[in-house]
């Protein structure tokens, strides 16, 4: 194509409009035109230069233009090569569409000729499944038989035999599958109950390994070498893959779970131990018999002993959930179970046997029981030996309780000490317990202890509370007691036993204040019994110091022989209780016996009419002393621990001559005595008889001189417990460890 007939082709370009701003542009230009020329004349000497600028100024403008005009004319001509291309392009795609309907005509024609061709392609096909129908033809007869011959192969257990026939039916229907374009034919419909029941039958054999292995481990290794082949075989067919091998896995556990934890084998209430022992000598005899006769006819990727190690732990474990979630078990069946799972099941006498080896470990899996399964079960053995120990321990206090009325005196040991075994009974119960639980766990052992001590405490409160119900029904005369001291002096013998073996219900690691409670309760036992000895020592003595003091008493020594002798038969089977109870119990008494004496001292009912009645009182007091002392002596009461010296000191106030040097001897008094009162000096020197109002106020002011004194090592209140004026006899029961 030459240049005129390009020219020719390329379109005119017609004038278009003005730039929208253009006038706005030309106003600026002028306005910063007009603002540089006055800049530059604004003096009258750059006028002179004028005609420079305008040449200047016309050349730049020319050189402008001349570029505009370039860029103006650049751009035209690349606008007017782009028409012509877009021309030319419109001309290729309307022959492109000429040419793709031409096509579009001839592909129309050649689907109806295919169209036509149709039924010959449909004849061929069925002259080619035809063909090979009649080629197959033979072998497709024989079908039934075969899967005839098949089954009862099967049932014959000839396993080995019934998958080479299996297969080749199979390989037939796959070639019949695939020469009749995916056509199933109905004679194939009984290969899949065929597999099936080899499946089963395999399956069957494989669940009584344990048996056959002994029996016939052929058919064993058949079953197994069939489902390996069979599981790692492929099918053309859109079948799915038949996974003989985890289901002969599932038949192993299976099986081996119901040979040892079948719903018939669960042991029935009680026979949890029998059981649990039976389980002890099966399952190692059950893993060395895996070892020894299963796993040979098994690959090693099998890995029986493992597998039977993990079926045995897991099934054992389930049945122990079941069993669990059934009826509560008694303390006995708990304990069992607590100790097999904790210490026998992963011993040396089972799975922690060394004739074992490490595929036999189940160290590692989850344990038998859960933490919740080991708290529910000690919660339970704990509750129910708690029922039994209550149920023991009053046994034992009604047996204790049933002796106290007899005709007989309590039992003694060879010694000569009142004896029972109460406190044996009692502690054995206890201690037993507690070390039975010891062999299961250190958080058993803190619950049994915990509940003996608890026990043991409401025991010795409930033997307390027996004490006061023998003692009042004696004392109200509704049930007399012939022996009634007695039987309280061997209660504090048994206190005594308790106390000084209490401390085997101490395990090691065990806080040692687990046991102050206790300890606190036994003490109050104590003060408890002796309390009851002194009532019953009062009820003696009482009548005997409503006597004293008075003018018979200033005479002649016979009261307090009454009350020395009454004291020393009361006394008299001390000797029978134990030290240091025997030692506590004189001290009480002799203190008791003083405060009696005190007490009649205060009431006010002698006053001395002269220095010789003073005088007389004076002695009396001090033979009284004497009296008490060697009376207690021969009781066995040491005198260091006795009261009696009080009187001594008494006498000195009785015996003073001069009246206006009773301020010091009530000092002195104050300094041995710090409880005593005004009231208690004011009732001695009312038994004086010659005190003025002067002297007394004199004397009483003593008592206020000075600090307060300590009162002496190992000495105790006894007027703070005198009370003055006359009390109620039974107010002069001491108070402190007997009170």
């Amino acid at each position: 194509m030459d240049s005129t007939t390009k020219n020719e082709m390329q379109p005119a370009l017609l004038p278009g409009p003005e730039w929208p701003e253009q006038e706005r542009a030309e106003r600026l230009a002028r306005g910063a035109a007009l603002k540089w020329a006055s800049g530059i004349f604004y003096r009258p000497e750059q006028l002179a230069r004028l005609g420079q600028y305008r040449s200047r100024e016309v050349q730049r403008t020319c050189s402008l233009e001349a570029r505009m005009k370039s860029v103006v004319q650049s751009y035209l001509e690349g606008v007017k090569t782009g028409v012509w291309q877009l021309a030319q392009g419109l001309e290729a795609m309307q022959e492109a569409r000429e040419a793709l309907g031409q096509a579009h005509g001839l592909l129309r024609g050649m689907v109806e000729t295919v169209q036509a061709l149709e039924p010959l392609r449909e004849q061929v096909s069925q002259h080619k499944q035809l063909q090979a129908l009649s080629q197959l033809l033979p072998r497709l007869q024989a079908v039934p038989a075969a899967v005839a011959h098949t089954q009862s192969l099967i049932d014959a257990q000839r396993l080995l035999e019934a998958y080479v026939s299996l297969r080749e039916l199979e390989q037939l229907q796959e070639e019949t599958w695939a020469s009749l374009g995916h056509l199933e034919l109905p004679i194939f419909e009984g290969l899949g109950p065929l597999s099936e029941a080899l499946g089963q039958a395999v399956e069957a054999a494989v669940g009584a390994a344990g048996q056959l292995a002994r029996e016939d481990p052929a058919l064993l290794v058949a079953a197994v070498r069939v489902a390996e082949v069979e599981t790692g075989r492929t099918t053309s067919l859109e079948q799915a893959p038949r996974d003989w091998r985890q289901r002969c896995l599932r038949a192993l556990q299976e099986g081996l779970e119901q040979v040892h934890f079948g719903t018939h084998l669960l042991p029935g209430p009680g026979a949890l131990a029998g059981w649990l022992e039976a389980l002890r000598v099966a399952l190692p005899a059950e893993l060395a018999r895996a070892e020894a006769l299963i796993a040979p006819c098994c690959p090693p990727h099998y890995r029986v002993v493992q597998l039977w190690a993990h079926t045995l732990h897991s099934g054992l474990r389930r049945c122990l959930q079941q069993f669990l979630e059934g009826p509560e078990l008694g303390a006995a069946d708990a304990f069992t179970l607590l100790h097999w799972a904790l210490h026998v099941y992963l011993g040396p006498e089972m799975m922690g046997s060394l004739d074992l080896g490490p595929e036999a470990d189940v160290s590692q899996l989850e344990p038998l029981l859960t933490l919740e399964n080991i708290e529910q079960l000690e919660a339970t053995f704990v509750s129910k030996v708690q029922a039994n120990v209550v149920q023991w321990l009053q046994k034992a206090l009604d047996g204790e309780v049933a002796e106290w009325g007899r005709e007989q005196e309590p039992d003694t040991d060879p010694s000569g000490f009142y004896h029972s075994p109460m406190p044996a009974i009692v502690l054995q119960i206890l201690e037993e317990n507690i070390r039975v639980s010891s062999l299961v766990s250190e958080s058993l052992q803190r619950r049994v202890h915990g509940m003996a001590l608890s026990e043991l405490g409401a025991f010795l409160r409930s033997f307390s509370d027996a004490l006061i119900r023998f003692s009042r029904d004696h004392l109200r005369g509704e049930a007399m007691a012939p022996h009634y001291v007695s039987y309280l002096l061997a209660a504090l013998n048994h206190q005594s036993a308790l106390s000084s073996s209490v401390s085997v219900l101490q395990p090691d690691g065990v806080a040692l204040g687990a046991l102050a409670p206790v300890e606190a309760a036994l003490e109050e036992l104590q003060r408890r019994i002796c309390r009851l000895v002194l009532e019953a020592l009062l009820v003696e003595l009482q009548p005997l110091f409503m006597a004293l003091p008075s003018r018979q008493w200033l005479s002649s020594p016979e009261l307090l022989d009454d009350v020395c002798e009454r004291t020393a038969r009361f006394c008299r089977d001390f000797w029978r209780v134990r030290n240091p109870a025997v030692q506590l119990l004189l001290a009480e008494a002799e203190r008791t016996v003083v405060l009696q004496y005190l007490c009649a001292l205060m009431q006010g009912r002698l006053v001395c009419r002269g220095a010789d009645e003073r005088n007389q009182a004076a002695e009396r007091l001090q033979h009284d002393a004497m009296q008490l002392r060697d009376l207690f002596l021969d009781l066995g009461l040491e005198e260091s621990f006795q009261c009696a010296p009080v009187l001594l000191t008494l006498r000195k106030l009785l015996n003073l001559r001069d009246p206006t040097m009773l301020g010091l001897e009530v000092a002195g008094l104050r300094q041995q005595f710090p409880d005593v009162s005004e009231d208690h000096v004011s009732a001695l020197l009312d038994l004086r008889g010659d005190v003025s109002r002067e002297q007394r106020l004199a004397a009483l002011s003593s008592l206020q001189a000075g600090p307060q004194p300590s009162p002496p090592a190992g000495r105790r209140a006894l007027f703070s417990l005198v009370p003055a004026p006359t009390p109620a006899p039974s107010s002069c029961l001491p108070s402190g460890p007997c009170a």
